[in-house]
């Protein structure tokens, strides 16, 4: 497969009409917890609409910000998660509010809820009411625990999710206490799995012509990824313990270099790496009879890395990663984001993707897909809606509002 398209060429090249969502229509109620779950269905075609509240989402003004001084139609973050959308305003607390999104429903194929076990419920807006208006509809709920349990009502964030999924126990250094994943990636994974969950129940509704619900629990996908630290748990009783940059099983870890940082496997190829260090004379005693046995070198790992660490302080990154790909060695120079973005591979493959923000006179930048289709393209359509930008479109010329209903809705602060 060849290189992505860029985004001024898929309008003559890669039609809407040919992505693979094509015609699934998304209602977003997403919110913060759900939004990358919506934009991953939004860049594969489908016609999302997200809903906010009057004066747009929370999202909106966390940074960072495109300036120094915030700005809620300048949140990167906010712009990242949203791409390829339309955007309305609505309060859903309010009666001809809820009275909209019954009637957006009625065309929506998936609803997607980020608002808590039981709020739509409340609001007449449950999967029971709005399945009642629109029998194949699926209703996507990512919460912090799931509709069900304990702790569904619980207050959480996604610092919360990895400390109580396991995530931040496993993360550290030895001497360090847990430490935070970087990011949001407890909602990330969410959302991708909120995605893969509303996908299937899309397909499955090709058979049975019903929707369903599909409930994610933030806290349950920060468990289902830390993989291998349950199931060694499980069959072998091991509880596994902070070793910083050092891989689980002792295979891999990060060294310094004289330029950087590098990410060596510690016992492939043994023979020829202790020839490599003894051609320079930084092989200690590792030529010694002894080390080739790989327990040795796995009950006394440490001295191991010392060694090799006198010796990766001698090179740059880039020229152990290279001779060590040359010699079948899976390392790795460990990538600053400068480096990232001036990655040939990925430039080769045209990961990044520009976008057209008209409002700021220019175009900006934004990381791709990683999977590319060959026949039902993913792209970024078009950057992230303005705070109530698609209002008249949506409501007047979709639902047959009036001039006069769309005032009134407005003076009461509904949209």
């Amino acid at each position: 497969m060849g290189s992505r398209p860029l985004l001024g060429e898929s309008t003559m090249s890669f039609p809407r009409s040919q992505a693979a969502l094509h015609g699934v229509r998304v209602l977003d109620l997403g919110g913060e917890k759900g939004a990358f779950c919506a934009k991953l269905l939004a860049d594969m075609g489908a016609d999302v609409i997200k809903v906010e509240p009057p004066g747009g989402d929370r999202a909106r003004r966390v940074g960072p910000f495109l300036s120094d001084l915030p700005d809620p139609e300048k949140s990167l973050s906010f712009w990242y998660n949203n791409t390829s959308k339309r955007g309305i305003t609505l309060d859903i607390g309010k009666p001809r509010g809820q009275g909209i999104v019954k009637s957006l429903a009625r065309t929506a194929d998936v609803l997607l809820d980020g608002c808590g076990p039981g709020y739509l419920e409340g609001l007449s807006l449950g999967y029971e009411a709005l399945t009642r208006v629109n029998p194949g509809l699926t209703l996507t709920s990512i919460s912090n625990f799931g509709r069900t349990g304990p702790r569904r009502g619980y207050l959480s964030s996604d610092i919360v999710a990895a400390a109580m999924g396991g995530q931040t126990y496993i993360c550290g250094d030895t001497d360090t206490g847990p430490v935070t994943p970087y990011g949001e990636q407890a909602c990330l994974v969410a959302s991708v799995f909120g995605a893969i969950g509303t996908l299937m129940a899309l397909r499955h509704r090709r058979v049975s012509g019903r929707g369903q619900q599909v409930d994610i629990s933030i806290h349950e996908c920060a468990v289902g990824v830390t993989e291998h630290v349950l199931i060694r748990h499980f069959y072998d009783g091991v509880v596994a313990r902070r070793q910083g940059s050092l891989h689980w099983d002792n295979a891999f870890r990060v060294f310094p270099c004289r330029d950087g940082w590098v990410l060596l496997s510690l016992f492939g190829e043994w023979d020829t790496v202790v020839e490599w260090l003894d051609s320079e004379g930084m092989a200690a005693d590792l030529k010694e009879e002894r080390w080739r046995d790989p327990e040795v070198r796995r009950m006394e790992v440490e001295h191991v890395i010392e060694v090799l660490e006198g010796w990766t302080r001698r090179h740059r990154a880039a020229e152990l990663m290279e001779q060590g790909q040359a010699m079948h060695l899976p390392w790795a120079v460990v990538h600053t984001l400068r480096d990232v973005k001036g990655s040939t591979q990925l430039l080769e493959r045209g990961f990044f993707v520009e976008v057209a923000h008209p409002g700021e006179g220019r175009s900006f930048s934004y990381p791709g897909a990683p999977y590319v289709l060959s026949r039902t393209p993913w792209r970024i359509w078009k950057r992230a809606p303005l705070i109530g930008e698609h209002n008249e479109g949506i409501l007047m010329g979709e639902l047959g509002l009036t001039a006069k209903e769309m005032g009134d809705l407005a003076e009461e602060g509904i949209i």
